[in-house]
């Protein structure tokens, strides 16, 4: 078990206006390759679908640790003190092309989210999966968002 240190926003990488059901995230993180990445568990804690409902992907306690049945693949070296939300979408209709999607539930979502996050773990630092990996993930910045929303980390 260790302490709770990082939020951390990714998206699916998935085009604009497709939804993404829990099991495509399952088979995708962990089906054994080459259809899957093999992993023991998914990267996310929860997920933000385009119509901005919440959904539980693993659970956890809610509390300020990360217990080891908690622990999500989110981004190596970060899981056993993360907790992983991911927005479905994230790329351009060409499938590669990052761009924010996020619609407008899903930003109302993902703010309501984040808020409470930060009320309940205050020295939680909340960060994008590109602040800690050479990726474009979540597509967009979450620094300036975070001011944005009246989050000063």
């Amino acid at each position: 078990m260790a302490k709770l240190q990082y939020l951390i926003i990714h998206c699916t990488a998935t085009p604009e206006g497709q939804e993404v059901k829990a099991l495509d995230i399952r088979r995708w993180h962990t089906a054994a390759p080459p259809s899957g990445n093999g992993w023991k568990q998914v990267g996310y804690t929860d997920m933000i679908h385009l119509d901005g409902r919440v959904e539980r992907l693993v659970d956890n306690n809610e509390d300020a640790n990360v217990d080891p049945w908690e622990i999500t693949n989110g981004v190596v070296g970060y899981n056993s003190i993360s907790r992983h939300i991911v927005y479905v979408g994230g790329v351009a209709p060409d499938k590669k092309t990052p761009l924010d999607t996020r619609t407008p539930a899903q930003k109302e979502a993902l703010k309501n989210y984040v808020l409470d996050f930060k009320r309940r773990f205050p020295s939680v630092k909340i960060i994008g999966h590109n602040e800690v990996a050479a990726k474009a993930c979540p597509s967009f910045d979450v620094q300036k968002w975070l001011k944005e929303i009246g989050i000063n980390q």
